[in-house]
């Protein structure tokens, strides 16, 4: 395949490109005839929608079901003492309304928007680099094992990839044609849809400032983007946009104690020096790499490294695209990295959306290799396939049959009217209360603590979204003379009722399945 040269962008617009809105519309209509765009988008779709419901739902999709459930007002006032923002939960909301809650179809909402991301990165590197390069990210980004787990999660990191990429896409036009202000519009919009997705957009608001002031300081050129008052104008206004939410965003500060009482944040264990590493493997094949000989455990973030290198070290192009990915998909990773040394948040899905630009990195990489290092640049690119592919059959290894969803299916099947249903942990309630079809509403087992105090979720985190009607203090209070109940809880692990079950209870049924054990009982 011919490469494209890639040509010096300042303030004058491509003579061979479409003028105004059109440009990025007949760019699409170019790809698809050359018939390159479209095998890409399918093979992004097929591994993305490959097994989409063989895992059950977890404890994280399941408060996000949880919480669609409420009017647009209640997932306002709910996710204000949540750990994410509100727009997610309200667009699944709409789609449930639409499309039902299956779960083909609550999970193809973010199976779409992780499709059209590869699209929109390959157009990203189409504007920062050459054509042969924009294909190269195409093959891996549709690859990407961590974009494509996300892409297969009711949770908003899909989507947080799309509207970070689609804002980079943005700003990349408005650095070509700094004239034309409605580019920053579209850049304003979608950083500020970003802000209510995660608060994680902020790492994306540092690497965009970083990049405009690294091209600013570029000799030979006066690229003063950073100076002009439309840059300022638009992060303006995605300040006053997002005001709306800030007094709930300082409530949420204020009340960290109470997120860490119940688990919803400082849950993650301290990070040590290898941690890094570790989720490079985490990122890129799905395993963090722990039982791997010490030599081979550094070997891939140290040649993934390299290659990011060799990106920088032949970048000619004016304003330094390479330097644009590397700080949107590496400084990202880093900041969070040293920032869990205090407060640990270092955690692979909130670092998802930023990891596409590493697969970006490596198609510059190759593509600059390439004329000069064939060699080279084709092994790079085989092995980098393959790790991908390794990370791809991690995802996939699911078996349908050891899952929550079966332990709730035997349940709903033997549930007889008058039984009671107990779970012993709040992420297996969130769950259980998506696929229990017996109409009784599940009861989340809460004991006092030793010290006497109550254990009930307080107000913040999963627990906005547990009515007082849901906790069960004392199981001794639940069974009358012929009555069953149904305690859901750990399989393999010790039995979080067995301190506290009466005497005169005793099971005669019991299911295991996903690491979760139902077991029936009746009093005798």
């Amino acid at each position: 395949m011919e490469a494209r040269r890639e040509t010096p962008v300042g303030d004058t617009q491509d003579p061979h490109a479409a003028p105004g809105a059109w440009m990025g519309a007949q760019r699409w209509v170019r790809w698809a005839r050359e018939h390159w765009l479209l095998p890409i988008m399918v093979l992004a779709a097929l591994v993305r929608f490959y097994d989409l419901t063989a895992a059950a739902i977890w404890g994280d999709e399941g408060s996000s079901l949880l919480l669609s459930q409420h009017s647009l007002s209640e997932i306002w006032a709910h996710a204000a003492h949540d750990v994410h923002p509100p727009l997610y939960f309200m667009l699944l909301h709409g789609w449930i309304v639409w499309f039902g809650d299956g779960i083909f179809s609550i999970r193809a909402l973010s199976a779409l928007p992780g499709i059209i991301t590869v699209g929109l990165g390959v157009w990203l590197v189409d504007l920062l680099a050459t054509r042969r390069a924009a294909l190269l990210a195409g093959i891996l980004l549709a690859l990407l094992p961590t974009a494509v787990r996300y892409s297969q999660e009711v949770r908003m990191y899909s989507w947080l990839g799309l509207l970070l990429i689609g804002a980079t896409i943005a700003l990349v036009y408005w650095v070509r044609q700094p004239r034309r202000n409605g580019y920053l519009v579209v850049y304003s919009l979608l950083m500020a849809a970003a802000f209510y997705t995660h608060y994680f957009t902020a790492l994306c608001v540092i690497s965009h400032w970083l990049w405009l002031a690294v091209v600013r300081v570029q000799p030979g050129y006066r690229l003063r983007h950073i100076q002009r008052p439309a840059w300022w104008l638009a992060n303006l206004a995605i300040v006053l946009l997002y005001l709306p939410w800030v007094p709930n965003l300082t409530d949420l500060v204020q009340h960290m104690d109470a997120l860490k009482a119940n688990g919803d944040v400082g849950w993650e264990d301290p990070v040590t020096l290898s941690s890094l590493p570790s989720m490079i493997w985490s990122l890129l094949t799905q395993d963090d790499g722990a039982t791997l000989p010490r030599w081979l455990f550094i070997t891939l973030p140290v040649a993934l490294l390299a290659v990011i290198g060799v990106a920088l070290a032949r970048d000619r192009s004016v304003f330094r695209g390479s330097i644009l990915l590397a700080l949107f998909g590496v400084l990202p990773i880093l900041l969070v990295f040293a920032v869990s040394f205090i407060s640990p948040v270092f955690i692979e899905r909130y670092l998802t959306a930023y990891a596409l630009g590493l697969p970006m990195l490596v198609a510059l990489a190759v593509d600059r290799l390439y004329s000069g290092f064939r060699v080279l640049a084709l092994a790079i690119l085989v092995l980098f396939i393959g790790v991908e592919l390794v990370g791809v059959n991690n995802n996939a290894t699911v078996d349908p049959k050891d899952q929550v969803s079966v332990v709730v299916d035997y349940v709903n099947q033997h549930f007889v009217p008058g039984d009671q249903i107990v779970t012993g942990d709040m992420l297996w309630y969130l769950v259980y209360v998506y696929y229990n079809r017996t109409g009784v509403k599940p009861l989340l087992y809460t004991p006092p603590l030793a010290n006497g105090a109550s254990s009930r979720p307080n107000a913040y985190g999963f627990g906005t979204l547990v009515t007082s009607d849901a906790y069960v203090d004392s199981l001794g209070d639940l069974l009358n003379s012929g009555t069953r109940v149904w305690l859901i809880g750990l399989a393999d692990m010790p039995d979080e009722f067995a301190t506290s079950l009466p005497a005169d209870w005793h099971s005669v049924s019991e299911k295991k399945a996903g690491g979760v054990r139902a077991r029936l009982f009746v009093r005798q």
